[in-house]
């Protein structure tokens, strides 16, 4: 393993005159912030290749510092609008950084759910921001370093009336999770007709201990 990037942007808070909502106000989303808000997002994968960092070290940002209230007031911005969280996981002895990226203002961004895992072999990544492509490299000592683009058609956890040769969006994921939630429940975790359960209350409190870290050693 050389590293893994997680990230999640969105670019609806760039504009100023938005009202402010909860996410602006520790009294209702807590001094996380955009952690918060998108932390579970990035970190929900590697937790479950169970990648939990030992070190954690932030770079957290409160851009716009006051917004409308809908009323006619200004009314500050509390919590962080932009987060890099960086760790270092222990890996079997073979440590290797980690990073989480949290963005509420990532210019042009609409909702990008990506991660990259680089290694010395191979590298894989893939990003919402274009649901059809999938990335792979592959490297042998000496040779070329050429990222492979393979087009995905509708595959899903679990099968749909949808043929393969159609795209997967949201609303798909939306019911295939669901369907996992279902499955567990009906079947339990061991007998579910397939791996991927939805996200466990263990995951969820580990991304709070990375996120409360990442409060505490902010820059």
């Amino acid at each position: 393993m050389i590293s893994v990037r997680c990230r999640f942007l969105h670019a609806s808070d760039l504009d100023m005159n938005k009202p402010i909502n909860w996410k602006r106000t520790r009294e209702r989303n807590g001094d996380y912030g955009c952690l918060g808000d998108l932390g579970l997002h990035v970190m929900h994968l590697p937790l479950r290749f169970g990648w939990e960092p030992t070190r954690i070290m932030a770079q957290l940002s409160n851009i716009v510092r006051e917004r409308p209230d809908g009323d006619g007031n200004m009314v500050p911005c509390e919590t962080w609008d932009n987060a890099s969280v960086h760790g270092m996981v222990d890996g079997h002895g073979e440590p290797f950084p980690i990073t989480f990226e949290t963005k509420r203002i990532a210019p042009g961004e609409t909702n990008s759910w990506e991660i990259e895992i680089d290694g010395t072999e191979r590298s894989v990544a893939y990003t919402t921001k274009y649901p059809k492509t999938y990335r792979q490299l592959d490297y042998t000592s000496g040779g070329p370093q050429d990222w492979k683009h393979r087009d995905l058609g509708y595959t899903s956890a679990y099968r749909a009336i949808t043929a393969g040769i159609f795209e997967f969006g949201f609303s798909d994921a939306l019911l295939q999770m669901w369907a996992a939630f279902l499955d567990e429940l009906v079947h339990g975790r061991e007998g579910m007709t397939q791996p991927f359960h939805c996200a466990t209350p263990e995951e969820t409190a580990a991304s709070h201990r990375i996120m409360t870290a990442a409060l505490r050693n902010a820059l």
